[in-house]
């Protein structure tokens, strides 16, 4: 939750243009007020405009925007010198809050004509190597449906459905925790959901899909459900739309059952397996992936063309001129 009291007036004006301009989702814009917040904190220490020791205890809701007109390249290449130094930030950490500082600075400048010059307009975004995604294979994605299904939980069938559709559909934990009744199409057998950037796309379901969405509507709680999470599909104990935390913490315990490692597998890691599976095994078309995934740039979804190398080694060694 945004507190817009700790805010200077033109962050909130900032957080107001990424709702309704940008359409930014509620967890990106809470994302840019914190990244925002922290780089104000570190402006105002820098600039000797506190007497805070620790950088984390500055208030930022008194900065004038007078400041950020004397903000310059310098200061914000000094910012990210004081995450990666001191905070111990990630090369990806650090592209993200980058990509943050840039919009923000485009907006006070050339939207909302609050300061003349933009510093951040020659920032550039440090180049990040091609990171593999981590994933299950298909045996373990077996191992894991299984250990699910014969859980003795009273929870049991919502868990299976849960775990089921990250493994089948590839969504996204907001995606699934977000799922709606009434966006579920029982004749043509796909839904609706609202993925990355408030943005609706359609996700088909397979037969599996299908049985276990149907067999936990069918034990589904319907009285004393809460009002707002009437139409929501995977409901928690309190009878209200299951909760972000509350997935994570299921398929966390799943993984485990299942006897594989917590540490390196998660929800996201979920979605990974479905991607790479589907292109493994389902000869799926890049462009296809791409939209079933809901990838903004067919760059991000390229990441799945780099992760079969088992094939790619089979290809080479079945070469009729390997034995020569």
């Amino acid at each position: 939750m945004i507190d817009r009291q700790d805010n200077p007036e033109f962050v909130n004006s900032f957080l107001d243009y990424t709702i309704t301009i940008l359409n930014k989702s509620p967890n990106t814009v809470k994302e840019y007020n914190y990244d925002i917040a922290n780089f104000l904190k570190y402006i105002k220490k820098q600039f000797g405009l506190s007497i805070e020791k620790d950088i984390k205890d500055i208030k930022i809701n008194d900065m004038d925007i007078s400041v950020l007109k004397k903000v310059s390249l310098q200061d914000i290449h000094g910012y990210i010198s004081y995450m990666a130094r001191e905070l111990k930030s990630s090369p990806a950490t650090r592209a993200r809050k980058i990509s943050c500082i840039r919009v923000f600075f485009k907006y006070l400048s050339s939207k909302a004509k609050l300061i003349e010059i933009n510093p951040a307009q020659d920032l550039e975004t440090p180049k990040l190597g091609i990171r593999m995604p981590k994933y299950l294979s298909l045996e373990e994605s077996k191992k894991l449906l299984e250990a699910t299904q014969s859980e003795d939980s009273r929870n049991n069938v919502r868990d299976y459905a849960i775990i089921t559709l990250f493994l089948n559909c590839g969504m996204r934990l907001s995606e699934l925790v977000n799922i709606n009744i009434s966006n579920i199409d029982f004749s043509e057998s796909k839904m609706t959901v609202i993925g990355k950037g408030n943005k609706e796309r359609t996700i088909y379901l397979n037969n599996a899909c299908m049985k276990v969405i149907n067999d936990y509507l069918s034990i589904r709680p319907y009285d004393r459900v809460k009002t707002d999470s009437r139409d929501a599909l995977f409901l928690s104990e309190r009878k209200e739309r299951i909760s972000n935390r509350s997935v994570q913490d299921i398929v966390k315990k799943e993984l485990k059952n299942a006897g594989l490692d917590t540490n390196k597998y998660s929800v996201h890691k979920l979605r990974h397996t479905a991607a790479t599976l589907m292109y493994q095994y389902g000869e799926v078309d890049i462009r296809a992936l791409q939209e079933l995934l809901g990838h903004e740039s067919i760059s991000t979804t390229e990441i799945y063309t780099h992760v079969n190398d088992e094939r790619v080694r089979n290809a080479v060694e079945n070469n009729p001129l390997a034995n020569i």
